[in-house]
């Protein structure tokens, strides 16, 4: 039996205007769903946890749908016959945003929303398909629909766990997502809350001490405005897929719940929904109700690429790990692909009462996560705490090519040095296939529209090196290797043998000791940890898990200069000739788990301006003017390093004057300088 697949296309509009982009001239926009329906026994789908408890149709297939939205040349004949897969971040679209330095919408449609028409001066057919099914509607998220399993004498029930951080005083309700309002909640099945465990603790790693069950319930907060001067009124609605602390949930506390939930979906479809319509657009010229392939099938598709950041960077790692760049006759889907800020992490998602959208294990924040698990490289090495031989790349006939990129915060946050050591920090040769990119000194979300730098609850503004030159290069390095064979620039990555990849103990003596500035105590550690004996089958009846070994892996960070400032990696030119020390962390501030690493945050911290300046704050760090004495002196050194990056292969020549345009105001509003 073959899987089967139909787009419904519900709007075919004009995109930006008619504007002609270069060579390839004009783009229009497709919008419509995917309509699935998968043969749950045959072997492209083996391994989906509860496909063989989900409904099937009159030819025993298992159906489910997905938005879709292509952006395509209006003459495919004048694109480069490539399609450019974007697998978005929690269902917003983010291509655009970071290849183009366009707004961020999930709406593109304005000339505006082509940002520096990058990919569409290349002639790329820009593709999004849904692939996260525990979604809700709200913000033109894109959504995947998929079927609840069941028993056939009912409902599948088993632990959920969830955690819960108020990053602001008065919260009292929030849902059983984890408190993430754009996600579908795992109903409990009982309101009683004494068949529950809730429990707090300061610090991840913390004793948890358990709240007293008559101090919660699970309902939602209702308000509105009263009759009769009442003002307004509240009501307490019991509710099964919420929770409520009538006191508030208090700032600087990880809350975590368990409880048993009901009625799981068939989350691991959503690789099979990427897989199913990107092969369907490379190979295929109609779809099962004999409507056109939008991309122009195989004549107008040569090789597919595909790109996805921190969420989907690991989607993409988990998607490669689990085979699922093979469709169903076996022919290779993904040509190359590009995992942007993955850490060393892959996905929870095809998991019994998975939460997808939770963000993998950090220092703070959902610690105990079981996305990051052995193998974390794309070469073959040996877990040296169980044993286990493994790597993600073991498909060598529909392995694609590989360019994974990561930045600072990685390192600290997301145990980003697994991805080229072993699982006890030796240096780990990649194999041929695979290029691997530290981004110095930068952080996990770096906004290229960023204006002023924000803090939120951290200690420092955030980092605000700009990057997104670094995406264009990548795109264009990755297209050569796969049409020509032209590899790209050797991998630049922290290493043990150079001394550039080092532990906490040893950065702690490099990093200057900046004023007023507070570090790191350690780098996110990995444990290993225990699920449960069928988590290996998609069921983690463990929770929270078992701390087998606490000391876990070895984690490494990058090794720092004199102004703090990552050595290894591809230094960009605001890194290359800084302004201020640039970190891929981020402390919580007083009240908030102060101390602790925030989320994907990274810091700046300024240099002083003047000799005068150093010496009146005690900063080791020397100042701007002693570096580059004026304005003309910076930008030049700014040209300078953009031009040596594109000597290297690692920037487009385009990107030189951009670089030089916001040197020319002291890269403001990124910093503030008051120098002439």
């Amino acid at each position: 039996m073959t899987n089967e697949i139909e787009l419904r296309i519900s709007e075919q509009t004009s995109f930006a205007d008619g504007h002609e982009f270069g060579e390839t001239g004009a783009f229009e926009k497709l919008v419509g769903r995917a309509h699935f329906a998968v043969d749950p026994e045959a072997p492209a789908q083996a391994g989906i946890v509860d496909i063989d408890k989900a409904p099937r149709n009159d030819k025993g297939l298992v159906e489910f749908t997905s938005d879709i939205c292509i952006l395509r040349p209006a003459d495919l004949s004048r694109g480069n016959k490539r399609v450019f897969f974007d697998y978005g971040n929690r269902g917003n679209m983010r291509a655009l945003q970071f290849f183009n330095d366009a707004p961020g919408s999930n709406n593109p449609q304005s000339l505006a929303d082509a940002g520096n028409g990058y990919l569409f001066r290349r002639g790329y057919t820009v593709v999004w398909g849904a692939w996260q099914g525990d979604l809700l509607p709200g913000n033109g998220r894109m959504l995947l629909d998929l079927p609840i399993a069941r028993e056939a004498d009912g409902p599948i029930t088993g632990p959920v766990r969830i955690e819960i951080i108020a990053d602001s005083p008065g919260l009292t309700t929030f849902p059983l997502s984890g408190g993430r309002a754009s996600t579908r909640s795992h109903p409990t099945i009982s309101l009683d809350t004494r068949e529950a465990r809730l429990t707090r603790r300061r610090y991840a790693t913390d004793e948890r001490i358990e709240v007293p069950a008559d101090q919660w319930c699970f309902a939602r907060l209702e308000s509105g405005a009263g009759l009769d001067m009442q003002g307004a009124e509240t009501s307490l609605i019991p509710s099964d897929s919420n929770i409520h602390i009538p006191t508030g949930f208090e700032t600087g506390w990880i809350y975590e719940l368990v409880y048993t939930g009901r009625d799981p979906l068939v989350l691991g479809l959503g690789h099979v929904a990427v897989r199913d319509l990107v092969s369907f657009l490379k190979y295929a010229e109609t779809d099962r109700a004999g409507n056109p392939n939008p991309a122009g099938g195989p004549e107008m598709v040569e090789k597919a690429y595909s790109w996805g950041r921190s969420q989907t960077g690991r989607c993409i790692r988990d998607s490669l790990y689990n085979g699922y760049n093979a469709d169903a006759e076996g022919r290779r889907v993904f040509d190359g692909v590009m995992p942007h800020v993955a850490g060393a992490g892959r996905m929870w998602m095809n998991h019994r009462f998975a939460n997808v959208i939770t963000p993998a294990g950090q220092h703070y924040e959902d610690h105990d996560n079981r996305a990051d698990k052995f193998p974390f490289s794309y070469a073959e090495s040996t877990d040296h705490l169980t044993g286990k031989t493994d790597a993600i790349l073991k498909r060598p006939d529909t392995d694609p090519l590989v360019i994974h990129t990561q930045t600072g915060t990685e390192y600290w946050q997301r145990r980003g040095s697994l991805v080229h050591t072993d699982t006890q920090g030796n240096d780990l040769e990649q194999p041929d296939t695979v290029r691997a990119y530290f981004w110095s000194s930068s952080q996990h979300f770096a906004n290229p529209n960023l204006q002023a730098p924000t803090r939120g609850v951290c200690q420092n503004d955030c980092c605000v090196t700009t990057t997104s030159m670094l995406f264009r290069s990548t795109l264009d390095a990755l297209d050569r290797w796969a049409t020509d064979g032209v590899a790209p620039p050797p991998s630049r990555i922290p290493r043990r043998a150079d001394g550039t990849l080092v532990t906490w103990a040893e950065w702690k003596t490099q990093f200057p000791a900046i004023p007023g500035v507070a570090t790191p105590q350690s780098a996110n550690g990995l444990p290993l940890l225990d699920f449960g004996p069928d988590e290996d089958k998609g069921i983690l009846s463990q929770e929270p898990p078992n701390v087998v070994d606490a000391a876990g892996y070895t984690i490494l960070v990058p090794a720092v200069d004199a102004d703090g400032n990552d050595i290894a990696g591809i230094r960009v030119p605001m890194v290359s000739a800084p302004l201020g020390t640039y970190t891929g962390w981020n402390l919580r501030a007083r009240g908030y788990g102060e101390g602790a690493m925030h989320e994907f945050t990274g810091s700046t911290m300024p240099f002083p301006e003047t000799p005068e300046h150093r010496q009146a704050t005690g900063d080791p760090r020397r100042s701007i003017q002693e570096r580059y004495q004026n304005l003309d002196g910076y930008v030049r050194a700014i040209r300078e390093a953009a031009m040596t990056l594109v000597e290297d292969g690692l920037m487009l020549e385009e990107d030189v004057e951009r670089a030089v345009e916001l040197a020319r105001g002291w890269s403001a509003p990124r910093h503030s300088v008051s120098l002439d």
